[in-house]
């Protein structure tokens, strides 16, 4: 740091008088500029050790004094300097590290706004164009049971929400009536089986008779009787099998293996014939319907595995897509008033996709999960996992991610040979066991020894003795 300081020395006589010679005369004196301090440089430096006295330590005035310069020592000044030099070093760094952090913080922003943009995009598709739903249904078949003959009820073997198996008795109806009607036709039965065997002998006896002992026309009618007999035996035995039926009927049976829902009948009640009082869910015939929109149909394909979560449970349940519904309905297509059809305007900027039904066959079904027709389900089909056995879940994220971003881009390309334009397979026939009568016996075997032939008396004439009437048969 540069000082000033003041010489001070004594007067001299001779300048006095010299001085006071040229009174008159005035010499030019050159004045010499001070040069700045280091402090007038950077006046954030701190004071200086030493400070420029105007006034000696004496008291004497020494304005007039030439001043000299003192140069200050290299290591003082190194030290002054050194923390000017400090601070400008240490702004460098911090207007380094502005800059770094304005670039670092843009970069950030550019990659959170791709990120979302992305993140927005594959949305968007998976909302649109994957096959997924949240409009799914349990559905199942129900057995509507019906008597096949009318009476009352007399006994009730079910309850409500009870599981039955196919071929339980569900309830009893009054057999009485129809165990007379039995009765009755056994005892026609065997009427009618007594008068084909007269008269099948009476025609035979008549066919081996000369023309001089009976006529052709006597023959004819002999041999008219012996058809007509047999017509009416044959009746007959029809009569009794359909007693026998409808006796049998009278003992209601479940159809499937099932539970018995919503039960309303009670005991003494009239059950009507062909008018359903039972219902019987059929547990062996769940599915699950997935009504999908037309925009996500490219990606269904029969066969394909299917996810589908009930929403009381975490645990999916796991099934393939059985078929499409190859129709639905068109509000369209209904006739007006005049017979001419019926349009219903849209907005053209407006379109909604329809909704088609895809049956999905259920594979399993995980412990603890009950299946109720009619629970809502979120149906995923998972035809991306098909042939990604070896691969790690980010490179299955990352085809997912390029997927999702190209059906942006493109439409969503549809599956060759995934939809059969027609199908060849035919379901599984099902039946139930049809009720057959039991085999009615010949005439012979009805009333044994009664014709045993043309030159042979009847035997055992006597007619049998039926039931006793009230008693089962």
């Amino acid at each position: 740091m540069l000082q000033v300081e003041p010489t001070l020395s004594a007067p001299d006589p001779a300048a006095s008088v010299s001085t006071a010679r040229r009174t008159d005369t005035v010499q030019p004196v050159t004045q010499v500029q001070p040069q700045p301090t280091v402090r007038q440089i950077e006046p954030s430096l701190p004071a200086p050790d030493r400070a420029v006295d105007s006034v000696s330590a004496a008291g004497r005035d020494t304005t007039n004094q030439p001043l000299t310069w003192v140069e200050p020592q290299p290591a003082e000044t190194a030290r002054q300097l050194a923390p000017l030099v400090e601070r400008r070093s240490s702004g460098g760094r911090q207007l380094a590290l502005r800059w770094m952090l304005a670039c670092f913080k843009r970069l950030t922003t550019l990659a959170i706004a791709f990120i979302a943009i992305i993140m927005a995009l594959v949305t968007w598709d998976y909302y649109v164009t994957a096959p997924w739903t949240r409009d799914g249904r349990v559905r199942v078949q129900v057995a509507s049971v019906a008597p096949e003959v009318s009476g009352q009820i007399t006994e009730l073997r079910v309850g409500d929400n009870q599981y039955v198996h196919k071929g339980d008795v569900l309830y009893v109806i009054d057999p009485f009536d129809f165990e007379v009607a039995l009765r009755v036709g056994k005892a026609q039965l065997q009427q009618r089986a007594a008068d084909l065997q007269v008269k099948q002998v009476q025609s035979e006896r008549r066919q081996r008779l000369s023309d001089l002992a009976v006529s052709k026309e006597q023959q004819q009618v002999f041999a008219g009787s012996a058809v007509q007999a047999k017509g009416a035996f044959e009746a007959a035995q029809q009569q009794v099998a359909q007693a026998e039926i409808n006796l049998r009927r009278t003992e209601v049976r479940s159809p499937v293996n099932g539970y018995v829902t919503n039960l309303l009948m009670r005991v003494g009640d009239y059950a009507h014939q062909g008018s359903v009082n039972v219902s019987v869910i059929d547990t062996d015939s769940f599915w699950i319907d997935g009504y999908f929109e037309e925009t996500k149909l490219a990606r269904a394909c029969i066969g394909d595995p299917v996810e589908a979560q009930l929403m009381g449970y975490a645990q999916p349940i796991l099934g393939h897509v059985a078929s499409v519904t190859r129709g639905i309905g068109v509000s369209d297509a209904a006739a007006g008033a005049q017979g001419l059809p019926n349009v219903n305007p849209v907005f053209t900027w407006v379109r909604l996709a329809q909704r088609v039904p895809v049956r999905i066959a259920i594979d399993h079904v995980p412990q603890g999960i009950p299946l109720v027709s009619g629970l809502s389900a979120t149906v995923t089909i998972k035809s991306e996992a098909v042939g990604s056995g070896g691969q790690s879940w980010l490179d299955r994220a990352m085809a997912a991610v390029e997927t999702r971003l190209s059906d942006v881009v493109t439409s969503p390309p549809a599956r060759t040979g995934c939809i059969p334009a027609t199908t060849t397979e035919r379901a599984t026939p099902e039946s139930l066991p049809v009720d057959t009568g039991t085999s009615t016996p010949t005439p012979e075997q009805i009333n044994p020894g009664l014709a045993p032939g043309l030159n042979v008396s009847p035997q055992n004439v006597g007619l049998p003795a039926g039931p006793a009437a009230g008693k089962k048969v």
